[in-house]
């Protein structure tokens, strides 16, 4: 019980902390604070956060527990004081940050110190990242450098509980196609938007053969596009962008090369850092997942997940729907629930190193 209160205690301080994506530092130096007064030996790299539990066995594999800290700006329509955390009747704690993923570093780092006490067969890491929202170098990617090997990662979001098993990878591209310029009154010149239009039908209309149990097959999305100086000129140039999310049979890179070899307009990838990932229905945690009742799913939505080399899977308290949106909120019960299913989930669990 004490483990829940103080666990909203905890999640109330850092909303009243604003934590924008590189901007982490006073929520830091505030959960360093309370955590070295916990007990811990907490080590810090920019604005990321770890503890090893004591006993740390290079022989045994480890298990890495990760919710990352930083926050989006709030949005317009916010009612309530973004960074003033409030309760209501119905149980609900608002503020920035309190379902995405303040609610899952909390409970994490409860259930952190109660698998301590019961001891464990793996080593255990709990890591507080920066950075997230940004996918941003100095976050976990940077972290992870820090740490011994890692056999497998639990990555607190709002999934309500139920564990992702596979997210889906990010790439963007910035497209240009590039054409002559010419007076529109007559018939000279090569328009690159007409270029363009092109090669936007064929990423609208392109099916990868390749489909996804969890994430269905590879989207690609036009987003963006800008071209011409005046009406009566015709435009040399025509830049677009694409939004690609992919599944777990599709590197970025090999998407990439693809691409490049269907299209005619210059194609140039903005990362590849951000791939697919899955992990396997037969892995101890997702079965153990299953018997207590949890659905696996695949998720849409990018997470530090694309940054890890090693098994993951994404689960935490809160939903995705409230996450960036005006008055953002987690149900107080969320996180006490979450605290007991992190704890049930791991306690004696068996990782395959």
């Amino acid at each position: 019980m004490d483990n829940f209160y103080d666990a909203i205690d905890l999640l109330k301080g850092m909303i009243s902390r604003p934590s924008f994506s590189r901007e982490e530092g006073d929520v830091a130096d505030y959960l360093q604070g309370v955590w070295t007064r916990d007990g811990y030996d907490v080590h810090r790299k920019g604005n990321n956060l770890w503890m090893i539990a004591p006993g740390f066995d290079a022989s045994r594999p480890t298990l890495l527990l990760n919710s990352h800290i930083d926050t989006v700006r709030p949005v317009e329509g916010w009612t309530k004081n973004p960074f003033s955390p409030g309760e209501d009747e119905e149980g609900n704690l608002y503020g920035l940050g309190s379902n995405d993923a303040g609610a899952s570093v909390v409970s994490l780092y409860a259930a952190f110190r109660i698998l301590l006490r019961k001891g464990q067969a793996y080593n255990l890491i709990f890591l507080a990242s920066c950075e997230e929202e940004v996918s941003g170098e100095n976050g976990v990617e940077s972290a992870l450098k820090e740490l011994p090997p890692i056999a497998f990662a639990v990555v607190g979001e709002p999934t309500g509980m139920q564990p992702a098993v596979a997210e889906k990878g990010l790439m963007v591209l910035d497209c240009t196609a590039r054409g002559k310029a010419g007076h529109a009154a007559r018939n000279e010149g090569i328009n690159a938007i007409a270029l363009a239009v092109k090669d936007i039908e064929w990423f609208n209309t392109c099916q990868l053969p390749l489909r996804s149990d969890f994430l269905g097959p590879v989207k690609m999305s036009v987003t963006m596009i800008h071209a011409g100086t005046q009406h009566n000129v015709i435009p040399d140039r025509c830049e677009f962008t694409v939004d690609i999310r992919s599944n777990e049979f599709y590197s970025n890179q090999a998407l990439f090369d693809f691409i490049r070899r269907q299209v005619q307009c210059d194609v140039k990838a903005r990362s590849f850092r951000l791939n697919s990932s899955q992990t396997p229905i037969g892995h101890p945690f997702v079965r153990r997942a299953v018997t207590l009742g949890r659905e696996p799913f695949g998720s849409p939505t990018l997470s530090d997940q694309a940054l890890m080399p090693f098994p993951s899977v994404k689960i935490g308290p809160g939903q995705s729907s409230r996450s960036h949106a005006a008055d953002e909120y987690v149900k107080l019960s969320e996180i006490r629930e979450a605290i007991g299913i992190y704890t049930g989930l791991l306690n004696n669990l068996l990782i395959n190193d």
